[in-house]
């Protein structure tokens, strides 16, 4: 099953962010997850690193129109990384703001952002290590990646541990991480009866 998405809120869409809100994305395919959804969002985008991360999104590498479109901020100590988060999330012109907090976000520092979410109009993902999510986020994604047999090929498993206004879930799909297009996989099952052949 292929899907071309767009960002417009999609009740069958699994990958689409809630609006105005902050949402958490653990595992080590997170990265995967957040470049999927800048890839999905139009306009600005903010990702905010610690100042001393060693790893960069390096830009030739992006999705397709991402790079143009990223801005990034490494600021010093995590106190003024809360703060760089908050007021990216109050600028109004931007549509995703990416972050990688290293403590856990208390669920004070969880509603300032959300608040500041819902007051610029902005979606947040906070990338966050295992077990280190705040209360006060609406989703919570567990993303891995997969090995798979044909070498071209990139498998994601997203799980959505955490909703708020709505179900969890599982997927696996194939992104290959140059546009916002990805292909659902179908879920192995055993067979127990003899296929039908054509007489």
């Amino acid at each position: 099953m292929r899907s071309d998405l767009g960002i417009a809120t999609n009740p069958a869409d699994p990958f689409d962010l809630r609006a105005r809100r902050v949402h958490e994305a653990e595992g080590r395919g997170r990265r995967a997850f957040a470049l999927f959804q800048a890839a999905r969002h139009p306009g600005p985008l903010v990702w905010i690193l610690p100042s001393h991360a060693p790893e960069l999104p390096m830009l030739r590498g992006l999705p397709r129109g991402v790079g143009e479109r990223l801005h990034l901020f490494r600021p010093m100590g995590e106190t003024d990384l809360l703060w760089c988060i908050e007021e990216a999330l109050r600028a109004v012109p931007v549509s995703l703001v990416i972050a990688e907090p290293e403590k856990p976000l208390s669920l004070t520092a969880g509603r300032r952002l959300q608040l500041a979410a819902e007051a610029g109009r902005t979606t947040g993902l906070m990338l966050i290590r295992q077990e280190a999510g705040s209360n006060a986020t609406e989703t919570r994604w567990a993303c891995e990646p997969l090995a798979s047999q044909p070498a071209d090929s990139t498998l994601h498993q997203w799980a959505l541990n955490k909703n708020k206004k709505g179900t969890l879930g599982r997927w696996v799909l194939n992104w290959n991480g140059t546009s916002a297009a990805f292909h659902m996989v179908s879920e192995a099952r055993q067979r127990h009866e003899p296929a039908e052949t054509a007489p």
